[in-house]
């Protein structure tokens, strides 16, 4: 279980060469809650119940707490789920400084929606990060390309 989450998140300005050379995940996901964020994922065949939040919560640091299911558990728990589906691919790319880009590609209502996020161990790491070309716009802040605003209210519109 973490109690912190430290990470920057982007946009995609183009993908990454060989990217079936990379690890891979299917992920399916859903929202018990979005305010407060309860989070139902199955990555593979991995469960998980995220809950994230708290009073210094921001796009960058935020409080977030992770709890393995069983998949009966799960089962049970995906029942309460409110929001329509998340299903993505995430690829997990090694990069500078041995840090993991996790590229997620959606498919679904959210398809051709990509985005990128870099977790760190440091609050100093994150800022000092310089992003590979490849990606994006940073949207770490911005609240509308959180996945439960993506799912609740569709891709944005760029400004």
């Amino acid at each position: 279980m973490k109690n912190v989450e430290i990470e920057r998140k982007f946009l995609v300005e183009y993908l990454p060469d060989k990217l079936d050379k990379y690890m891979c995940f299917d992920i399916k996901q859903g929202y018990i809650s979005t305010d407060p964020t309860i989070r139902l994922r199955k990555r593979d065949n991995e469960y998980i119940l995220t809950v994230k939040g708290g009073a210094d919560i921001t796009g960058l640091h935020r409080a977030e707490f992770e709890l393995p299911l069983s998949e009966e558990q799960f089962e049970k728990l995906w029942k309460k789920v409110e929001t329509d589906l998340v299903i993505k691919k995430r690829y997990l790319i090694p990069i500078n400084d041995d840090l993991t880009a996790e590229l997620d590609i959606y498919e679904g209502q959210l398809s051709g929606f990509m985005n990128v996020e870099v977790e760190f161990s440091t609050l100093k790491d994150a800022v000092l990060f310089e992003p590979p070309k490849w990606f994006g716009a940073e949207v770490t802040e911005d609240r509308r390309y959180s996945n439960a605003s993506l799912v609740k209210y569709g891709i944005p519109v760029k400004k």
